[in-house]
């Protein structure tokens, strides 16, 4: 009895050690992308700007419209891109699906001869493909998984995408403006605010990675502020020239 309750314990343990984080959700990398993409982009945009000696009205119009553009051109990207992926593992996946209802024998033997790659016996191999194949929409599964490497049910949403692109890239491309709709006239809390952001959103990132959150962090901030640098000089260089 006790024995039994030992191995109990260590099968619950092992359950609650052995999970893995979503590395395959459709929301996570449009989300993280937007993010710094919206936080780097419209930091440099305002920095080049403001380089050029403008009025903090400009400053803070090139931040909002870099937001509506960014956000919008995010979107729309993100949408384009993960539907057409879609598209075209559905039409894949109708490919796979004409196949087990034209020639069921011959993919049920393609299977079988999956398995005896992989170490199973042949026999046994045989026994397997066979019984999965019972089920029409079971063995397009199995195929899609094994051929394809894709689950059918758990394919990314374009909306999904969509949304958190928008959303992100947004939010991080409002933390330059920010300091300026809040009655800001200089540059320099617009930097801080966005560069403490970059941080904080590599140190988030960190939690789904195998990086330390100061690493990650660090490494965020310090590409924001050298694109940040980058283009104030240059704005500085066209202002003074144009000007």
């Amino acid at each position: 009895m006790a024995l039994i309750e030992t191995e109990a314990a260590l099968h619950e343990a092992h359950r609650d050690n052995h999970t893995h984080r979503d590395v395959s959700g459709g929301w996570l990398r449009p989300a993280v992308f937007g993010a710094m993409d919206g936080l780097v982009s419209n930091l440099a945009l305002m920095t080049g700007v403001a380089g050029g000696a403008v009025e903090r009205q400009t400053i803070v119009l090139t931040g909002l419209a870099g937001l509506a553009a960014g956000a919008f051109s995010m979107a729309a990207g993100e949408y384009t891109s993960v539907a057409s992926q879609r598209e075209l593992v559905e039409a894949e996946l109708d490919v796979e699906r004409r196949e087990l209802r034209k020639h069921p024998k011959d993919e049920e033997a393609e299977l079988a001869a999956l398995y005896e790659s992989r170490g199973v016996d042949p026999v046994l191999a045989r026994q397997v493909a066979s019984q999965l194949s019972r089920d029409p929409e079971q063995a397009l599964e199995i195929h899609a998984r094994e051929e394809l490497g894709i689950d059918p049910g758990d394919l990314p949403s374009p909306l999904v995408a969509a949304g958190s692109s928008f959303g992100a890239f947004a939010l991080g491309a409002l933390l330059p403006v920010l300091p300026y709709l809040l009655g800001a006239t200089v540059l320099w809390p617009a930097v801080l605010l966005a560069l403490l952001g970059l941080f904080l959103c590599g140190a988030v990132v960190a939690r789904v990675t195998a990086r330390t959150w100061w690493y990650s962090g660090l490494r965020q901030l310090v590409l924001g502020g050298a694109a940040a640098g980058v283009t104030y000089a240059l704005g500085s260089f066209f202002g003074t020239a144009v000007g």
